[in-house]
């Protein structure tokens, strides 16, 4: 990006100077040009014009620059301009800052890190990074990142190391990308130096801490545990960036430094994954970022994706979670398709933590499926991956199918039949339907099919149910051979596919009795002939008429050669494929045997059956024995030619005696005897006195590389140590603030309750807030769901989770859903001091299931009368257990108060609201009967359909 920024400037310089107008005339030239060979030509013949011009000795320095400039363009549209390169080394020589600029520019442009003349811009690049001018300097340390390879790194180092020290913040930033490009090239050259980076975070300068955020990224991804004591720092860090500290000039579409706050994100993602200590201190911070980001800007919305992506890595915490939760419902229902992706995605993390989450959105993720963007189709699928289970299988794989069908590109059709023959293998309800899944996938998918694949069904179809139910064996490879005949009608089938289909003819096609042995024996010939080009099909295929020739002549019943039959083992016997021949050699050999030898060769479907070999081979004894009497050489066994056994027999040592001089010597070389020490070394003393740094010490490699890896915690140890003593750790408390108004951190003491009383304020109900959502929810209408939608939506979340999503219309408030955690169990509640009201009224407007609390439940309209009939089972109490007591219902009677609601700042976290009741404001009967209504159908009833969903998903 500075390269593009630079040239462009650069250009723009030179076009107001007036000496590049024929710059300008071959960029307009190019533009009209008309086709790929036109352009290549004015290319060309600019490209004969500079290599003429440059050869003058005597060149003005301004037209150097145009002429470098021009060789540059060409460069990047594809030509060679190496004759230029040497120029561009020159000019980065150049005392004049404008000149020594364009000749960095160029020769980062025009060179790699591996060119030959990088050797000649190395002592430059020294020089400059010695510079007083600053200007210099950073010229100096781009093209430090960008031409310095490993070989170089040592001599470019020190300078670098001590401009992070540099009065002008520009220098800082951009040493410290420097020292990020050496890691990212080559780590063991900047190891020692990893505690600069934590200094850096303490810059005065946010440029500076922003740049120094991408080499901890890189750092805190290789190793999170060595920096958990960052998290504090970090987290107040992204808490002064939220509260826009920060100076404007950081802002981007009026949110402060995005950019810095998602690498933030990123980072602590890393930090708390798995660790609820430093997820706590993460929790505050989040749920403000959550509260405080707009969601109506592009670079709004990437900082709430990252903040779910944030959530989904820590350690869940339920107020998080559906702070999270809400930000991917308002991706999902967004009408673009980038956000609905993002939303997809989103909720692909979530459900790993609450499977239940993906229930919530079932109609969003159907709309996904079936929306026309291939992108957004295909991110839904991944989601539908994730989600599979035994219950909703088979609609997510024929999904997967269909799509898979209507697609053209290879690598993603690869990636979708891996998936369904995963899910398939891991979900399958039957065997029957694993059967119909893997042909479809063959059959559609051809070639692409792992091989494995082809192997996993041919050994299920031979094993069967793996019971005793041979009954049902039989029913599952006679409906497998019925749907093979029917596919061989197909025109075009791969060729693992039609492997696959001869075995299974050849080992079951006529095991049932219902096709004939000619039959099989012809469509078999029909798929050698269809083939004839490939030769494992046809292998496939002769294997196949083998085994049923056998198969029948072991049995008594005899078979009748066909036209085609013979004449495919004739072609076979002809060919120049050793293996086909192998096989119609063995063919014409097995039908020459009598029955009980085919039986003993080939036994019916025996191909699951273990073979027992005997190694030592003892039916070979006779025939070696009178071998070696008549003179011929015993076999040496593997162990005594590698030299690990000694033992030689009499008649072999014989043999070694008559004929030493023409035969080969397996005896191992002698091991080296070891040096005696000397004299006035005494055994015992020389393991005591240390080796000298002169010493040549053998060292393997393996030895090596494990000192080398336990050298490195020690010297991190030894930087962490070093950095503590220096005070690096952003201990911000009675510190003056670098960013933002002069001001000072408050306490420990007073921070806390000032965060408890925010954390209060944002959990209270108040009463305009429920009086606000009531009238909102009172005027928000549920679309109409087509039938298709919601037997899909029934097939893949559940029928009961279809139905909760319709007929209860809306979410209910987070406070009252506790998500499950599988990764932690609940803690246990604290005991909290609540002001509760001596007698706390009922929940009016609560007409779901009955909650868990700890007195009876009683019907509240029973109190009242004519509104409603008793609930039936309402005056069932259920016993409180230990994990849902802590979790109270909000009062939403607060919405009719005119005293606001006393909240204890300590239980809010937990949802524990407690409310003093005034009296209640006008027209209380007509307000709960609508409300009453609306809670049980489940949107606003109409004269139209009061009972719009009541019979969904049934």
């Amino acid at each position: 990006m500075e390269q593009l920024k630079s040239i462009g400037r650069e250009l723009a310089m030179g076009s107001q100077g007036g000496s590049s107008k024929e710059f300008l005339d071959l960029v307009k030239s190019i533009g009209e040009a008309r086709s790929k060979s036109e352009e290549d030509r004015i290319i060309l013949r600019e490209l004969e014009t500079l290599r003429r011009r440059l050869s003058d000795p005597d060149i003005p320095r301004r037209k150097m620059k145009e002429y470098l400039l021009r060789l540059a363009y060409a460069e990047m549209l594809g030509h060679d301009a190496s004759f230029g390169y040497i120029h561009a080394v020159k000019m980065a020589h150049d005392d004049n800052i404008m000149l020594k600029r364009t000749g960095y520019l160029t020769v980062a442009l025009f060179l790699d890190d591996g060119h030959d003349l990088i050797i000649l811009i190395v002592n430059t690049i020294q020089k400059d990074l010695r510079s007083d001018n600053y200007l210099v300097v950073c010229a100096a340390l781009v093209a430090v990142c960008k031409l310095i390879n490993e070989e170089t790194i040592p001599a470019v180092l020190p300078q670098v190391v001590e401009l992070l020290n540099h009065p002008k913040e520009a220098v800082r930033k951009k040493a410290v990308m420097a020292l990020h490009r050496f890691h990212q090239k080559s780590p063991s050259s900047v190891s020692h130096l990893v505690s600069n980076f934590r200094k850096r975070l303490c810059d005065n300068d946010p440029g500076v801490m922003g740049a120094t955020l991408c080499p901890l990224f890189d750092l805190i991804s290789e190793d999170a545990s060595s920096y958990k004591d960052l998290v504090v720092s970090l987290v107040s860090i992204l808490k002064q960036v939220a509260e826009k500290r920060l100076p404007t000039t950081y802002d981007y579409h009026h949110m402060p430094a995005p950019f810095i706050q998602i690498k933030l994100l990123k980072i602590l993602a890393l930090l708390g994954s798995g660790d609820k200590q430093a997820s706590n201190h993460m929790y505050a911070v989040l749920t403000e970022i959550f509260r405080k980001c707009e969601s109506s800007s592009n670079i709004g919305n990437a900082i709430l994706y990252e903040c779910v992506c944030c959530v989904s890595s820590i350690y869940p915490n339920s107020k998080v979670l559906d702070a999270a939760i809400e930000a991917t419902s308002k991706f999902l229902k967004s009408e673009s398709h980038n956000l609905k992706y993002m939303g997809i995605d989103a909720l692909g993390r979530l459900i790993r933590i609450n499977p239940d989450i993906a229930e919530e959105h079932q109609l969003a993720v159907i709309d996904c499926l079936e929306d026309p963007d291939d992108t957004l189709k295909r991110k839904t699928f991944e989601l539908l991956y994730k989600m599979t289970k035994s219950t909703n299988v088979e609609v997510i794989v024929d999904r997967m199918i269909d799509y898979m069908i209507n697609i053209t590109d290879n690598h993603y059709k690869t990636e979708i039949a891996s998936r369904c023959v995963e899910l398939a293998e891991q979900f399958a309800p039957s065997n029957q339907w694993f059967i119909q899944i893997m042909n479809k996938v063959f059959e559609h998918a051809g070639d692409l099919v792992n091989p494995r694949v082809a192997h996993n069904l041919m050994r299920l179809i031979a094993e069967g149910f793996g019971e005793d139910d041979e009954g049902a064996d039989t029913q599952l490879r006679s409906s497998a051979v019925a749907s093979y005949l029917r596919i061989l009608g197909e025109p075009k089938l791969p060729s693992l596919f039609l492997q696959v289909i001869c075995w299974v003819l050849g080992e079951y096609g006529t095991a049932d009795g219902r096709h004939s042995a000619s039959y099989i024996i012809g469509k078999l010939c029909d798929v050698a002939e269809a083939h004839s080009s490939d030769d494992t099909v046809k292998a496939y295929a002769v294997s196949a008429i083998m085994k049923i020739f056998t198969f029948e002549l072991a049995a008594g019943r005899k078979v009748e050669m066909l036209h085609e039959c013979q004449t495919l083992i004739d072609e076979v016997l002809a060919s120049h494929s050793t293996d086909l021949q192998q096989r119609a050699y063995e063919f014409q050999a097995l039908l020459a045997l009598s029955s009980q030898a085919i039986e003993n060769v080939m036994p019916l479907d025996a191909s699951c059956e273990d073979i027992e070999i005997d190694t030592s081979l003892p039916f070979l004894s006779n025939y070696i024995n009178q071998a070696i009497e008549n003179g011929a050489r015993p076999y040496i066994s593997e162990s005594e030619r590698l030299g690990t056994v000694n033992t030689i027999t009499p008649a072999s040592a014989s043999h070694y005696q008559q004929d030493p001089a023409h035969s080969l010597r397996f005896e191992a070389y002698e091991l080296p005897k070891p040096r005696a020490p000397p004299p006035s070394i005494q055994p015992s003393s020389t393991s005591s006195l240390p080796t000298s740094s002169s010493d040549l010490v053998p060292v393997s490699e393996a030895t090596y590389t494990t000192r080398e890896e336990q050298h490195n915690p020690k010297v991190q140890t030894l930087a962490d140590q070093i950095s503590a003593e220096i005070g690096v750790h952003l201990k911000l408390e009675g510190v003056q603030k670098k960013w933002g108004l002069q001001t000072y951190s408050s306490p420990s003491a007073p921070s806390t309750s000032s965060s408890s009383t925010q954390k209060a304020t944002n959990g209270m109900v108040t009463s305009d807030t429920i009086r606000q959502s009531s009238l909102d929810s009172r005027k928000q209408q549920v679309p109409e769901v087509s039938a298709e939608k919601q037997r899909l939506a029934a097939s893949l979340f559940g029928k009961k989770a279809a139905e909760r999503k319709v007929q209860g219309g809306t979410r209910r408030p987070a406070k009252e859903s506790q998500p499950a955690v599988a990764t932690s169990a609940p803690e246990p509640p604290k005991e909290e001091k609540v002001i509760v009201p001596a007698a706390p009224p009922p929940d009016l407007l609560d007409l779901g299931e009955p909650s868990e609390t700890a007195t009876p439940t009683i019907d509240p309209f029973k109190q009242l009368e004519g509104l409603l009939e008793p609930a039936a089972g309402s005056d069932v109490a259920s016993a409180p257990s230990p994990s849902v007591s802590a979790v109270k219902t909000p009062d939403l009677m607060s919405m009719f108060t005119e005293t606001p609601s006393i909240v204890d700042s300590k239980s809010s976290d937990k949802g524990v609201i407690s409310s003093t009741i005034a009296k209640k404001g006008p027209n209380v009967k007509e307000a709960l009967q609508k409300d009453a209504t609306a809670r049980q159908v489940g949107v606003t009833p109409s004269g139209n359909n009061p009972n719009l969903f009541k019979d969904l998903f049934g």
